[in-house]
Formats: C-alpha cells, sequence, structure tokens
C-alpha cells in the first residue's frame, strides 16, 4: 500500500445521525466517495470540519483533495441575498472548505471538487452561483442522469473525450466564472457542467455530477495520477 497516493475527502457534519441504539453528531461521507478513490487506486482519508487556520497544515500532509458534494454554499459567500428555496447555511463547513481549497490551490496540490465542491470552487475564485434551476434534481433522495458534453481541449475532454451520462442531483450551479476558470463541459440546458483553470497550472477540476454513484473511474484516476 505504500505507493498509493493519500486523498483526503471533506465530510458532512451532522447533529443527529443514527446508527444502531446511537443518535449523535457525526462526520459523515457516503460510502461512494471513499470506494472511488479507493477503486481509482488511492487511500481515502476523511476530512471532517476543523478550524480554516488549520487548512494548510492539513492539505500539506495530502497527495490530493476531493470536496465532496453536501449543502447550498451561503449566498452571503458571493455576494448574493438567500433565494426562498436555498436551503441552511452550514457555515463551518463553507469556512473549512473554502480554506481547503485555498490551501490546496497555494500548495499546488491536485484538487476535484465534486457537485457542492465544484461550487465552491467556483466561489472560492470569486465566481456566483445560480441558487436553483430546475431538471438536475427530480425526485428528493434519488440520483437522476443525463449527458454531459465536454468542451474540446480542456483538460476534462482530455480525460473523458465523449458525450456521457452522468449520476446527478443538484438545483444549484454555476452562474458568472470565478477568475481563472473557464467552463469544460455543459448540460444539453448549457448548464455548466465541469471548470477548470484556463491556463496550464496545476491540476484542479470540477464536476456539477456524482462520480462516486457511477462505474465511470476516469475522473477520480486522473486526480489520483496526478496526486502520485
Amino acid at each position: 500500500m505504500a505507493g498509493r497516493p493519500l486523498i483526503g475527502v471533506s465530510t458532512y457534519l451532522e447533529s443527529g445521525a443514527r446508527w444502531g441504539v446511537w443518535e449523535l453528531a457525526a462526520a459523515l461521507l457516503p460510502a461512494g466517495y471513499p470506494r472511488l478513490v479507493q477503486r481509482a487506486g488511492g487511500l481515502a482519508a476523511m476530512l471532517p470540519p476543523d478550524g480554516p487556520e488549520h487548512a494548510a497544515a492539513t492539505v500539506a500532509r495530502l497527495d490530493g483533495l476531493v470536496i465532496a458534494g453536501g449543502p447550498d454554499v451561503e449566498p452571503v459567500r458571493y455576494g448574493a441575498v438567500p433565494d426562498p428555496r436555498t436551503g441552511p447555511p452550514a457555515r463551518a463547513r463553507d469556512a473549512w472548505e473554502l480554506a481547503l481549497i485555498d490551501a490546496a490551490l497555494a500548495a499546488d496540490v491536485p484538487l476535484l471538487g465534486i457537485c457542492r465542491g465544484m461550487q465552491l470552487l467556483n466561489v472560492a475564485l470569486g465566481g456566483t452561483l445560480v441558487q436553483h434551476l430546475d431538471g438536475h434534481a427530480e425526485v428528493p433522495g434519488v440520483f437522476g442522469r443525463h449527458p454531459v458534453k465536454p468542451v474540446p481541449g480542456t483538460r476534462y475532454a482530455g480525460i473523458v473525450p465523449e458525450e456521457t451520462a452522468v449520476p446527478t442531483f443538484h438545483h444549484q450551479a454555476v452562474d458568472r466564472l470565478g477568475s481563472g476558470l473557464v467552463a469544460s463541459a455543459h448540460a444539453a440546458d448549457g448548464t455548466v457542467e465541469a471548470i477548470e483553470p484556463s491556463g496550464p497550472e496545476g491540476w484542479v477540476l470540477g464536476v456539477q455530477w456524482h462520480p462516486e454513484m457511477g462505474e465511470d473511474l476516469r475522473v477520480m484516476r486522473a486526480l489520483v495520477t496526478a496526486a502520485g
């Protein structure tokens, strides 16, 4: 196992998780995330919310970083008034994950943002979000699928060159792109489905869908390869 890159994955922090006879606060991560890291050749480490001042030291011990999906980003983070359909804030998680993203970008640690993680990457670089759109989360608690088309010449297109159907569940999306970012995939309705830096610097990618809920290892394998 010595040669497998260590990939940190951010987690939920929930106040009332239940298992067995217990109902306690818990750091949670759907099993699909570590399973995907492991299947792609990495070692998975959970990164529950911590003080933002500890982000740089945490990232320094990692070979790669995944910012996982989860609740809506608090609109104040991108200068917006909350839409009535925006979910309750997860302030500790917002602060921690934004600090992790900043630390990874500063240290050139390979970074993959998944769903909320892609949105946070965009916000970290000064972008904004659409607070509600229809058609990408049809049934509560059930992942849908829709095709995603890569933008030729991008990092994502180099990993997945063809249009492909992906597992999806989200009601928010990238609006104005953050500084230095370009869209590298779109849904049929024009929704931005992947983002990445416009230049050659570092290995950074955000995807709006949930690769941990599918069988395609290519995106995670590309991160693990870069982390190695």
